[in-house]
This record gives C-alpha cells, sequence and structure tokens, in this order.
C-alpha cells in the first residue's frame, strides 16, 4: 500500500469565494421539458418546422375532429403570440389533448395543478378540463369554464390528480355549440420550487439546491450568439428584454440546438433562480457578432447591445425610481438581485468580436466601476483564438477570461500544472465549460483531481463550472450531462456527486500543508510520435499530391504516390519510426460539403490511437491538433483560425519533433503545441479552511487501483469524518435505476485514514478546531 504523512502549517492562501458554480443552458431540452415546470408542450400554437423538422403549429395535440380546429391569425392574442386555434362552430363535442413531453405528463395523486388558457368566445361557449392516463380514463374530476367573452380573457382552474400516472394527457373537451378561440394552453404543478408560478420542478430544483453552487452562469452557452441580429427574428440571438414580462407576451423563438424556446424561462426567473439557490447570477450576453455564420453589428450600430449591457445591470440592481430598477419591483421583485459577474461573448473566435468588446468593457467599466466583467478565449484550450482572447483581457483589464474545453481524461491528467504558471496578478480566469466527455466513474474521478488544480490556484482560478447542466434523456443533444432526467424521474449522474462534494466542502481559503512519503507519479504515453500517417476525409473531395516525408535525423527523403479522398475514406500511405520529420503535401478541395475539409493523420500507433491535423474542422474555420485514443476519447490540444477555399490548391507542412507539433499552411506557422504525456499522481489533494464554519476541509482523489494510506495524527483531522464517493470506474448512473456509488461518512479515530481507490474523498475536520489562521 503506497503511503503518506500530512503535515499541516495553518498558513494561509489564497481566498476561494465563488470557485464552483453551476451552467444552465438549454439543450437537450434543460428548460421547455425540463427544468421549467410547464407540462403543456407547444402550448401557444407557435411551432414551426423552422424550429425542427417534423413540428407544425399543432404539433404534439390531438382533436378528435379535425374538420372543426384550426389554426388561425386573424385576431391573434398579441404581435408576438400571433396563432391560435379557431374551435367551431361545433356540431358535436370536440376532445382536443396535449401529450406533453416525453411519453406523456407526469401526475402525482393528490398533487394539484394550475390549468390556464386564454379564450374569446364568438358565441358563449363551454369547455371541460381534466387529466387522463395512458388507458385513456379520467383520473381527476372534471373542472367546467364558461367562455362568454368575446375578447382575450385568461381562464384558471385548478384540478387535483386522483391518481398517479407517468404518462397522462391533458384533455380539453369544447362541447356542442361553441365557437371558442384558445390559447396559450397551461399547465403547471402547484408545487414548483420555492412555489414560484412561473417557475421550475420542484425536483429538478432540489437536485440544484443540493449541490450548493456559488454561482449560476446563464442562459448559454452557444444559445446565447448564434443567430441574427435583428431581436424580431424568429431565430435572433438571445436578447434579454425578450425574455421578461407576461408570458403570454413573450416571443418564441427557434433554439440554437434545434427545437423550440418559449422563453418562459426567462431572465427574470433565471435571476429568481439563482436567488433560490443563493447562489450568485452569472448572466452571458451576444457580443453583436455570431461566430457560426459571421454576422456582425456594424460597430457603429452597436448602441442598442451596449444599452442591452448596461439596462440589464440596471434590472439587477438599479433602485426602483430607475426605469428598469422600476421594470424589476413591477415584476414582483422589489429588492435588488446583487448582480456582481456579467460575461461579454461565449467562445468567441475572430477579430470581429474583439473589435466589438472594448466599446461593451468601456461602457460599463464607466458606469458600473464594480461589476465584474467576463471576456472569452473561445472553445479550445490553445491557440490563435484562445491567445486572441487573453490578448484582449489583458488589454482592456477584463477581470475574468472564460475559458471552455472538452477532453479525454489523458488529457485532463496531462494537463494537471496547467494554471500553476498562470500570472496571479492578471485576469482571473472562468473555467466555463469542462467535462472529460463520459459520465462513467473513472471520469469524474479524473474530473475531481483536475479541480484540485484548480482550488490549488485559486489566486489564478476564480470560478468553475461544469457543462453540461441538465439533458431529458428522449431529447439529448449533448452529454456527458450532471442530471437526468425524464417528465417522472431525476437521476443525478456521478459526475454530479463529485460537483456536490467539492461545492459543499469549498471552504474559504487555501491553506499551506504537505504530504510526504508518497510514490513517485506514474508516466505513460511519453514516447515520441511515430507510426502511420496518411489522409482522412470529411464529406468532401480532395486531391492530395507531392507527399513527401522527411526524416531529419538521418537526412532521407521520401515520395508517395498522389491521391484522391472521397466522403470520410481513410488512406494510410506510409509510416515512419523517426523521432524528428516532416510531411509536405499539397492539397485541393474539388466538391463535397462546403463547412468542411479533410484530416491528415499522424503517429498512428493503432486504428484507435492516432493524431490529426483537421484542415477546416467545424463550420470550415479551424487548423486543429486532434489527439484520439482509446474509447475514441479525444482531445484538440491546439486551434487556429483558417478556410479552406474550393478549387484552390495549398502547401502543407507539419512538422514532429519527439512530441512537439508544429504545422504551416503555404509558408504561414499555424499550430505550436506539445502533447504532453499522461502523468498519474498517487494522490492529489488539496486543504482548505472555512472561516464561517471553522473547519478544515481536506479534500483527496485516487485515480488509481491502489488505496493509499495517509497518517494524520498531530494535525487537524484527529476525530475527523471522511465523506467518500467510492465505485467502479466504469460505473454510471441509468435513469430510474439505483446509484451506482457508495457515498459514505466515515468516523476516522486513528492516526491514520485509508484513501481507497478510484475514490474522492473530503476529510472535514471536527467544527471550531482553528488553529492560528490569521
Amino acid at each position: 500500500m503506497n503511503e503518506g504523512k500530512l503535515s499541516v502549517a495553518s498558513k494561509p492562501g489564497a481566498p476561494l469565494p465563488d470557485l464552483y458554480g453551476i451552467f444552465f443552458e438549454d439543450l437537450n431540452h434543460a428548460a421547455d421539458g425540463g427544468l421549467y415546470a410547464e407540462m403543456v408542450q407547444n402550448r401557444s400554437f407557435e411551432f414551426t418546422a423552422d424550429d425542427h423538422t417534423g413540428y407544425h403549429a399543432t404539433y404534439a395535440w390531438t382533436f378528435s375532429n379535425l374538420a372543426e380546429v384550426a389554426i388561425a391569425t386573424k385576431t391573434s392574442l398579441n404581435a408576438n403570440n400571433i396563432h391560435y386555434l379557431a374551435v367551431g362552430p361545433v356540431t358535436e363535442t370536440i376532445t382536443i389533448k396535449n401529450q406533453g413531453f416525453n411519453q406523456g405528463m407526469y401526475f402525482q395523486k393528490n398533487h394539484d395543478y394550475r390549468f390556464s388558457l386564454f379564450a374569446a368566445a364568438q358565441v358563449p361557449s363551454t369547455i371541460q378540463v381534466y387529466f387522463e392516463d395512458t388507458d385513456q380514463r379520467p383520473i381527476s374530476p372534471v373542472s367546467t369554464l364558461r367562455i362568454d367573452k368575446a375578447t382575450w380573457t385568461k381562464y384558471e382552474v385548478s384540478l387535483t390528480a386522483g391518481q398517479s400516472s407517468a404518462k397522462g394527457r391533458l384533455v380539453v373537451k369544447v362541447l356542442k355549440g361553441a365557437t371558442v378561440n384558445l390559447d396559450m394552453v397551461s399547465l403547471f404543478p402547484n408545487q414548483t420550487f420555492k412555489h414560484r408560478r412561473n417557475g421550475v420542478r420542484q425536483d429538478l430544483g432540489e437536485a440544484l439546491a443540493k449541490m450548493h453552487p456559488k454561482f449560476m452562469r446563464f442562459p448559454g452557452g452557444c444559445l446565447v450568439h448564434d443567430g441574427t441580429l435583428d431581436p424580431h427574428d424568429r431565430d435572433s440571438m438571445y436578447r434579454w428584454k425578450n425574455t421578461i414580462g407576461p408570458v403570454e407576451q413573450r416571443p418564441t423563438r427557434r433554439n440554437k440546438w434545434g427545437y423550440n424556446q418559449t422563453l418562459g424561462l426567462g431572465y427574470y426567473e433565471y435571476f429568481q433562480l439563482a436567488e433560490d439557490l443563493k447562489a450568485k447570477p452569472l448572466p452571458v450576453l451576444p457580443g453583436g457578432y455570431d461566430p457560426h455564420h459571421q454576422r456582425a453589428v456594424p460597430i457603429d450600430q452597436l448602441q442598442p447591445w451596449i444599452d442591452d449591457a448596461l439596462d440589464l445591470i440596471e434590472f439587477a440592481n438599479g433602485a426602483i425610481t430607475t426605469k428598469w430598477g422600476k421594470k424589476r419591483a413591477e415584476l414582483g421583485h422589489p429588492k435588488p438581485f446583487h448582480l456582481e459577474y456579467l460575461a461579454i461573448g461565449n467562445e468567441e473566435v475572430g477579430q470581429a468580436f474583439f473589435d466589438r468588446y472594448p466599446y461593451f468593457h468601456q461602457a460599463i467599466r464607466q458606469r458600473y466601476p464594480d461589476i465584474k466583467i467576463i471576456n472569452t478565449s473561445g472553445p479550445f484550450a490553445s491557440g490563435s483564438e484562445f491567445d486572441r482572447g487573453w490578448h484582449s483581457a489583458k488589454q482592456y483589464g477584463s477581470d475574468f477570461v472564460d475559458e471552455h474545453y472538452y477532453m479525454s481524461t489523458d488529457w485532463f491528467l496531462a494537463n494537471q500544472h496547467r494554471y500553476d504558471h498562470y500570472d496571479p496578478t492578471g485576469p482571473k480566469v472562468f473555467l466555463g465549460e469542462y467535462a472529460s466527455k463520459a459520465n462513467k466513474w473513472y471520469n469524474a474521478v479524473v474530473e475531481a483531481s483536475y479541480m484540485i488544480g484548480l482550488e490549488r490556484n485559486a489566486d489564478k482560478v476564480g470560478l468553475a463550472c461544469y457543462a453540461p447542466l441538465l439533458a431529458n434523456v428522449d431529447y439529448v443533444n449533448w452529454d456527458p450531462v450532471l442530471i437526468f432526467f425524464n417528465q417522472q424521474q431525476v437521476t443525478p449522474t456521478v459526475n454530479y456527486y463529485v460537483q456536490q462534494l467539492f461545492m459543499t466542502y469549498q471552504g474559504t481559503h487555501n491553506v499551506a500543508y504537505t504530504i510526504s512519503g508518497l510514490a513517485k507519479p506514474t508516466v505513460s504515453d511519453d514516447q515520441p510520435i511515430t507510426g502511420e500517417f496518411g489522409f482522412e476525409g470529411d464529406r468532401t473531395v480532395v486531391n492530395y499530391q507531392n507527399v513527401q516525408l522527411t526524416d531529419h535525423i538521418s537526412g532521407e527523403q521520401q515520395h508517395f504516390a498522389n491521391g484522391k479522398l472521397h466522403g470520410q475514406a481513410r488512406q494510410l500511405i506510409g509510416a515512419t519510426a523517426s523521432t524528428d520529420y516532416t510531411v509536405a503535401f499539397d492539397a485541393t478541395k474539388i466538391s463535397g460539403r462546403p463547412d468542411k475539409g479533410f484530416h491528415f493523420v499522424f503517429g498512428q500507433v493503432n486504428p484507435s490511437d492516432y493524431l490529426l491535423w483537421i484542415l477546416g474542422g467545424w463550420e470550415n474555420q479551424d487548423s486543429i491538433i486532434n489527439q484520439r485514443g482509446a474509447h475514441q476519447m479525444e482531445s484538440v490540444w491546439d486551434q487556429c483560425l483558417w478556410t479552406m477555399v474550393q478549387g484552390q490548391q495549398y502547401h502543407f507542412e507539419i512538422h514532429i519533433n519527439q512530441r512537439q507539433i508544429s504545422t504551416f499552411i503555404d509558408g504561414q506557422p499555424f499550430n505550436q503545441v506539445t502533447i504532453k504525456p499522461t502523468v498519474i499522481e498517487p494522490l492529489y489533494s488539496n486543504l482548505t479552511f472555512d472561516t464561517v464554519q471553522q473547519q478544515y476541509f481536506l479534500k483527496l482523489v485516487n485515480v488509481t487501483a491502489k488505496p493509499v494510506s495517509l497518517t494524520i495524527s498531530d494535525t487537524p483531522f484527529v476525530g475527523a469524518t471522511l465523506h467518500r464517493l467510492v465505485g467502479a470506474p466504469t460505473s454510471q448512473n441509468q435513469i430510474g435505476a439505483a446509484n451506482q456509488l457508495k457515498l459514505e461518512d466515515v468516523a476516522v479515530n486513528g492516526p491514520t485514514v485509508e484513501i481507497q481507490p478510484y475514490s474522492v474523498n473530503v476529510l472535514s475536520s471536527q467544527p471550531k478546531s482553528r488553529e492560528a489562521l490569521n
């Protein structure tokens, strides 16, 4: 057994005020059909195929008589909600049903639900409302509403479920003789999280609250900056002013992730949720540029976007005598939301954003100097756009830089000391999105080991949140996530429990300490990059020619035959054992997808272990060095902006020296990166103290198959409690199944504590054990 000894110096270190938080984005139906408690899908009849193939105005609805119902627009509820259901004249009672999301609506026995709709009667009309189960049996009393007003009027009634059903339906019957228009047909459980009327699901809200996040980033994500420049467009960028006020007046929009977004969960609700979670709000606003489609607001027309940022701060913090503070009060919250952080942009690439960022920064800094402004460094951990973001942040004095990366477990293990050498006097890191690409326990343990490095560098890393947060299991766009759910169940992933543990026992300050006697780290994958090389298609047709390998050690050169790539075909053309070599070639894109290029494969050890030089990549904007390993996990080690023009011949060179990679296109340098070896420590640890709880917290993470014995005598941890998460490396939680982890609180009475294999642990001292921490 590996053994070590703990020594605590009681010397205070960097504070950790708001380090760990959560990030909410409406992908995977995280809002509509998820966190947002609305049970009716397509409540306003505004679904269209523009949002998703197969959508239409009556999607999720069924009708017993299609001849007497129609979608109309003549007398709309308002300008943002133009479609409604026109019913009648009704010759025989028409039954209208909504299926909700997933396989149906979840009704709980003896629970109350609030039904509402807007209606306008051409003649006095009667409707009946009730719930039914999957066998079409009524499971609630029937409520009757008399619609007698000719103008749009809101009607509301409470219903109680007499039986439980996980696949229920909402039934609305329009009785014979009626002629009536219906819109905004809504159903909410009365029991929402913190009893908000337009709030979030109780079970999901409670799962978030149990994490104890210090902040909540919202509403995205790519959802924020993907869209057109006109706020009135259905597919506009996310504009916060469209998301507040009465829900029936909010415009529905195309969600970037391929479905309809009602905006029922809007900025006011996000601020409320953050408050209910006791988390600081961290909103993200678009910076007038869509990097996905290269749409940019002319700089001389940027003022309305800047005003949006300034008005948001006033909405959150302003006195009720201000325009937007008054609006907040009118919505029901006269007290401020105490906004401290504001991010401009998300994963921005290209100079266009950074030409616009200073205008936001300067305006916010001038009017609201206490607001902490967050810049962006793109979606990669290294490269030209990463450097561009950091240069902008340092040039203008941003408080934080938002870094994003999704990598393999090997990358996280190789980069444990990433932040050790960051400048503590410059902008701090906000690690706004990260994950290790799977919801297995080994991934979660490795993420915990990496979080140790974030915590240890709290003087440089100020904020961090895993991403994404939520996924409806029937509508997954992206995984891994922290919480899976359906209409009935909520299942935290194993990764969730790591985040929860670190948030619960974060502490307020780092403390100096040492652990002596541990074994040396093990190093793997540290050999020079050698092996097979060749080409791989990316849904295009590409000619390659003049392929030449130069061995810089022997001086020998090899030449290879010309070829043509079709689709996604792979053509390996050679191999090398040299540790210092260059491959040069010419290539021309002939046809195929305009948003793609091709790949150069190199360093292939076996079919599942190789590197790629991705040329074109996502949206045909990238030159990327990508590593793919076991289980097809991949990591982007470096990215630069580059676009492949069809019909133009390019000259490419890639130089590999040991594990250092340099690329050139038409003689110009692009990627410069060293692929670090995987290093595994016998134990990852960090010590913090909580000045409020007067406790020490020692985090201990073991990513290996060997236990570690730690001597804790003569430390504050005599008589401590060990909070332990442990599981098999491949364990993962499934919706509706039992938690695959052991969650244990173990009393430590002896002089040693054992850190089990593949475990994440927090050793907490007894309260009021503080020594001279001054």
